[in-house]
């Protein structure tokens, strides 16, 4: 018999990562639509990333090298490829998007019976972490949507090339011991987790907040000597002072996760050689600062919000330090004004 204790259990299951959009949106109309099928779409490029990956070792082209490279010269995995077509296929025949631009593609792939009535660009990362696929370690995907500016009839995705404040929807999934999916309208950030006796992404967290201060600092020290002295300053700093703890996995989504919900800072700065960084502005740092501005975090370059960035070109890399206000600020205060230890 269906009681009135029972009734918050049965909302939580129903509230799904579309049908919260809408109350977020607390409307039905043409955009609230679209943004709900957008998330829906979303969701099940990676209910099928995970199944994907929770066979590897068991079935072909999971594991291992795909023998060629992306755009960015990097040695593209079996699943970087496998991942990159799933979301363009989900997105087929939706009429939701024009445009999909992903790190492994050199321009954007435009699907141009959606052109017509789709008017938003679906941004990602397919795989992020692909390096941690071989060791069953975590990975994620990372995303991000904005309106399409223009007709784009040259078909550059110049409009792309704005700051990160023109995303209206941003987010990931995680790919660990449970699939998780946080996104943010840019009204708060809300997570989800996959529960597969549903095959659903169900509500978790609403209104996640990043602690003022966390004690992770999570970068690869690997690069310590490429690194400015600032930065190698405030890696001697957190070193020398007690409450510190490094955590690090080689997977920007996981390492990020861990500061959103615990605090504490996540940086990839560039170096002496490559001062724009390694990750990519509008696939990687840029969705993620959304998210972090959302939780009351912080994302900067050292020297200006990441979200303030305006990219040149649609791969364009930049450093990022993400996390906790008080210890971003404190990475910054390292950059912006040198000090002897």
């Amino acid at each position: 018999m269906l009681t009135q204790s029972s009734l918050p259990e049965l909302q939580r299951d129903c509230l799904t990562p579309s049908r919260h959009v809408l109350e977020q949106c607390q409307s039905f109309g043409a955009q609230a639509q679209d943004l709900s099928a957008l998330m829906s779409r979303i969701g099940l490029a990676g209910k099928l990333i995970a199944r994907r990956l929770s066979r590897a070792g068991l079935m072909e082209n999971v594991l291992g090298f795909a023998g060629n490279t992306n755009v960015q010269g990097e040695a593209v995995k079996k699943m970087d490829v496998f991942a990159n077509q799933v979301f363009i296929s989900v997105f087929e025949k939706s009429g939701l998007v024009c445009r999909l631009a992903s790190e492994e593609m050199a321009e954007p792939y435009y699907i141009p019976e959606n052109c017509p009535i789709g008017r938003y660009t679906l941004l990602y990362d397919p795989i992020d972490g692909s390096s941690n696929i071989d060791v069953n370690l975590n990975v994620g995907s990372i995303f991000s949507v904005r309106v399409q500016q223009g007709e784009d009839q040259e078909q550059t995705g110049a409009d792309l090339l704005q700051n990160g404040r023109q995303q209206i929807l941003a987010g990931y999934i995680l790919y660990g011991p449970a699939t998780v999916l946080v996104y943010s309208l840019g009204k708060g950030v809300h997570l989800f987790t996959l529960d597969p006796s549903l095959g659903e992404f169900i509500l978790a967290q609403e209104y996640v907040q990043i602690p003022e201060h966390g004690p992770v600092y999570s970068t690869n020290e690997g690069n310590f000597w490429q690194w400015e002295d600032s930065i190698r300053d405030y890696v001697r700093y957190v070193h020398r002072h007690e409450g510190y703890t490094a955590r690090y996995s080689g997977a920007l989504v996981g390492d990020f996760h861990r500061i959103l919900l615990e605090g504490g800072v996540f940086l990839y700065p560039g170096t002496r050689k490559k001062p724009e960084g390694k990750l990519r502005l509008l696939y990687e740092t840029a969705p993620l600062a959304f998210i972090a501005e959302q939780a009351n975090g912080r994302a900067s370059t050292g020297t200006e919000p990441i979200l303030d960035l305006v990219p040149t070109s649609l791969h364009q890399r930049s450093p990022i330090i993400v996390g906790s206000r008080e210890d971003v600020a404190l990475v910054e205060s390292f950059i912006q004004n040198p000090r002897e230890l």
